[in-house]
């Protein structure tokens, strides 16, 4: 439980490193849509190879399925929650967080996070860390932080508020690859794969309504050039595990 806690708190960390790099430095938009960009190739790589194979070889498609569009509801249900208590902007660059309740973008992005920490908690169930699953999880985290570090500071947040709401979230991270680690050591199969699609499916709901718009509304052309290149390099990743 305890590596697994570790494992997550690496995953989660590079929130805190975005947040930080967000800050000291003047990254254009364009930049930051980018690098999104390329943490939303390497996520959909890792959703593909490392969750959804794995939970239907696992399972079967009656737990694959189930758990898929499970995590898809649950995490657009959650979102439009959070969405009125001001973490429908949380990942923007542009500002927009200005005048939204810390409270909702604490939430938001404890919401982003869990499924992908719960997933690195998982795979340590095989016996050992599925490296792409954490790499996938890093890169990811970092335009994430990045972004919302570089709105957050536009709307006159304060460098260390910053810092602190990105700490929480990535001890969050940490807490809940723990959780899930000790939760499902001992489930049957079934159940690891209903959690591992779960999971999937929360995280390209996820995807697909918040970090691709972003990417794509400031990034340009060679935004999905950008995106397969994330992608390849976290399938080359899984290939040597």
């Amino acid at each position: 439980m305890l590596e697994a806690g570790l494992w997550g708190l690496v995953g989660g960390g590079s929130l805190l490193i975005g947040a930080a790099l967000g800050l000291a430095l003047p990254f254009s938009q364009r930049a930051i849509a980018l690098v999104m960009a390329f943490g939303a190739g390497v996520l959909i790589s890792a959703l593909a190879v490392d969750l959804s194979l794995e939970a239907f070889e696992r399972g079967g498609s009656d737990a694959f399925a189930g758990g898929l569009f499970a995590g898809a509801l649950a995490f657009y249900g959650a979102d439009r929650l959070l969405d009125a208590r001001g973490g429908r902007h949380r990942k923007r660059s542009s500002g927009q967080q200005e005048g939204n309740p810390a409270t909702g973008l604490v939430l938001g992005a404890v919401l982003d996070g869990v499924p992908e920490s719960v997933v690195i908690g998982v795979t340590l169930l095989e016996g050992g860390v599925g490296v792409a699953v954490v790499v996938a999880v890093f890169l990811s985290n970092l335009p994430e932080s990045l972004s919302a570090a570089t709105g957050l500071r536009r709307a006159g947040h304060s460098s260390g508020a910053i810092l602190g709401l990105w700490s929480v979230v990535a001890l969050v991270s940490g807490l809940a690859a723990a959780v899930g680690y000790a939760t499902l050591d001992g489930a049957s199969p079934d159940l690891v794969a209903f959690v591992q699609a779960f999971a999937a499916g929360a995280v390209l709901t996820m995807l697909a309504d918040t970090m691709m718009p972003e990417a794509f509304e400031h990034g340009g052309r060679v935004t999905g050039l950008v995106t397969t290149l994330g992608f390849a390099l976290a399938f080359f990743i899984s290939t040597l595990e």
